[in-house]
C-alpha cells in the first residue's frame, strides 16, 4: 500500500463519483479493475415476470443451508429441483430431511464445480446460495448469467470488484440478486421501520447497528466451518460482517432510495484473543500452527458512515470477546428514538421511556401487515425466532406475484462494500473512504422500501407432514 499511496488516495477520492472512469484499485495489495459507467437498467423497483411455481436449486447445505431447505419448502408455490454440496454427508442429510417432506431433489455433490451443472439446468428459477463467503459472488454471477434469480447469504461480496460484478450482472440479465439479510425481517426492526415510515420518530438523523456475537470457540472448532473458512476470514482486519446491523438501519434512512452512503472511517482495536487462542491450540494440534505467525482482525471494529444528506450511522463488529450478543439497532430522530438491545425500548422525550402498556399499543397500531399475515406462523416454524422464515416467505411471495424485492442488488453491493472499505480505512490509519454509488445516481428517484402486503400476500404455507 505504501508504494501505491498516490493511486490509493486518488481512488478514495473518486470511488463515489459517477462518470465513465476506469481505474485500478489497490485493495489490500490486490490489483483489480473496476469500471463504473452508466446504469444499464435500474433494478430498484423492478418487478420481474410472475413465477407461479418457483423452482429452486440450493447450493451449500451446511450451517445455514440445512435449515433453509426445509424452511423454504414449507411455503406454497415452491418446488425444490436440486441441492448441492461438495460434502456427500451434507447432501445425504439434506436428501433425508427433504425425503421426510415428500421431496426428492436431484443431488449434485463431491465435485468442486458440481454447482455449475445445477445452475445450467433450464428447469430452475432461483438459486439459493449458502456457502463460504468467497464463493458467494462467483456463484451468484454465474447463476444470473444462466438466467436464474439469486438469493445469496451475507455478505454477498468481499471486495469492491465483486460488488460491481453483482450490480453489472444483475442489470444486464434483469435477474434479481437479493442478499439474504434476515435481520431486516426481525420483529422490532419491522416495527420501527413501519413507525418511521409513518413519521413517528420525525426526521431520523442517526442510527446504529452491530454484530456483537462471541464466536471465538466456534471459529476455532474445525467441525463448525468447512475447512475452517470462517477462521481464515478473520485474518482480514475490518468490519467483516456488517450487514446484520447495517441492513435495517439503511432501510430506515432510505439508503439507495432517497439518500446515499457518502463516506466512512473505520478503526479496530488490536487482537487480544484470537492469536493467543491459535498459539494455545497449536501446542496440541498441528493444524493451528499455520495461524501462529499471522495477524488476526482486531477484536472490536467501529465504523462510522455519513450520508449525502448529512445523516450518520455507526456500525460495530466483535466476534471474539464475551460481550453479550447485540445488534444494537438504535435510531434517533427529531421526535423520538428506539433501541433494541439489551431491551427493546422507545422514547418520545428526553426523560421518558414509554411504558410497557404504551409499547403494547404501539406494537398493535404500527405492526406491519407482513407481521399480521405471517408473523405468528413464522415464530412457530422458526429460524432465528421467525425472521428467517419471514424473509424466505416474502422473497417467494414477491417472485410469485411479480413484485419488486425489498432488497435488491444495490443493497447487496452497498451493504457488503462496508467490509472491504473498512479494511482499507483501518489499513490506512482510519482514513476516510468514499462509498461507491452502486445505483449510479438513481438513488435520487428510487422509491423507499415499504414492506407491506398492499400487493401480493397471497402465498400460503403448506401443511406440516
Amino acid at each position: 500500500m505504501n508504494n501505491n499511496r498516490r493511486d490509493f488516495l486518488k481512488l478514495s477520492g473518486l470511488a463515489a463519483l459517477g462518470g465513465s472512469a476506469k481505474w485500478e484499485i489497490k485493495d489490500l495489495a490486490t490489483s483489480m479493475q473496476v469500471e463504473q459507467g452508466k446504469q444499464v437498467f435500474n433494478m430498484s423497483g423492478y418487478a420481474a415476470p410472475k413465477i407461479e411455481t418457483v423452482r429452486i436449486g440450493f447450493i451449500g447445505l451446511g450451517n445455514r443451508g440445512s435449515g433453509a431447505i426445509t424452511r423454504v419448502n414449507r411455503i406454497d408455490g415452491v418446488k425444490t429441483i436440486a441441492v448441492c454440496d461438495i460434502r456427500k454427508e451434507k447432501s445425504d442429510a439434506a436428501l433425508n430431511a427433504l425425503g421426510k417432506m415428500g421431496i426428492q431433489p436431484i443431488v449434485y455433490t463431491e465435485k468442486e464445480e458440481a454447482w455449475k451443472a445445477m445452475c445450467d439446468r433450464p428447469d430452475i428459477d432461483l438459486i439459493y446460495i449458502a456457502t463460504p463467503w468467497h464463493l458467494h459472488t462467483p456463484m451468484a454471477v454465474y447463476a444470473m448469467k444462466q438466467g436464474k434469480h439469486v438469493a445469496v447469504e451475507v455478505p454477498a461480496a468481499t471486495t469492491l470488484e465483486e460488488c460491481w460484478q453483482l450490480v453489472e450482472t444483475s442489470e444486464k440479465t434483469k435477474k434479481h440478486c437479493m442478499m439474504l439479510e434476515n435481520c431486516c425481517y426481525d420483529f422490532f426492526e419491522l416495527l420501527t421501520l413501519n413507525m418511521a415510515r409513518q413519521g413517528y420518530f420525525g426526521e431520523i438523523i442517526h442510527a446504529e447497528g452491530a454484530y456483537l456475537h462471541d464466536l471465538l470457540d466456534h471459529n476455532f472448532t474445525q467441525s463448525t466451518y468447512y475447512q475452517s473458512w470462517r477462521l481464515k476470514e478473520n485474518l482480514r482486519n475490518g468490519n467483516l460482517y456488517p450487514t446484520h446491523g447495517l441492513g435495517p438501519i439503511c432501510q430506515l434512512l432510505d439508503i439507495n432510495r432517497g439518500d446515499q452512503m457518502d463516506y466512512l472511517v473505520s478503526t479496530s482495536t488490536n487482537d487480544f484473543s484470537m492469536h493467543p487462542r491459535a498459539v494455545e491450540l497449536a501446542a496440541k494440534d498441528p493444524f493451528y500452527q499455520q495461524f501462529t505467525n499471522k495477524s488476526f482482525r482486531g477484536n472490536m471494529n467501529t465504523t462510522t458512515i455519513r450520508t449525502i444528506k448529512g445523516k450518520t450511522m455507526m456500525v460495530q463488529h466483535d466476534v471474539s470477546t464475551p460481550r453479550p450478543y447485540s445488534r444494537i439497532h438504535l435510531l434517533s430522530g427529531t421526535k423520538g428514538m428506539a433501541v433494541k438491545y439489551p431491551d427493546a425500548k422507545i422514547s418520545d422525550h428526553h426523560h421518558n421511556w414509554i411504558s410497557a402498556a404504551e409499547m403494547a399499543e404501539l406494537e398493535k397500531k404500527y405492526a406491519p401487515p407482513i407481521v399480521a399475515k405471517i408473523g405468528e406462523l413464522a415464530k412457530q416454524i422458526g429460524g432465528h425466532g421467525g425472521m428467517d422464515f419471514m424473509m424466505d416467505w416474502r422473497l417467494i411471495d414477491c417472485l410469485r406475484n411479480g413484485l419488486p424485492l425489498d432488497q435488491n442488488v444495490y443493497d447487496a453491493a452497498a451493504w457488503s462494500s462496508i467490509g472491504p472499505l473498512s479494511e482499507m480505512s483501518v489499513k490506512n490509519r482510519s482514513r476516510s473512504m468514499n462509498v461507491p454509488d452502486f445505483t449510479r445516481g438513481s438513488w435520487k428517484s428510487n422509491v423507499p422500501v415499504d414492506i407491506t402486503l398492499a400487493q401480493g400476500g397471497t402465498t400460503g404455507v403448506k401443511a406440516q407432514k
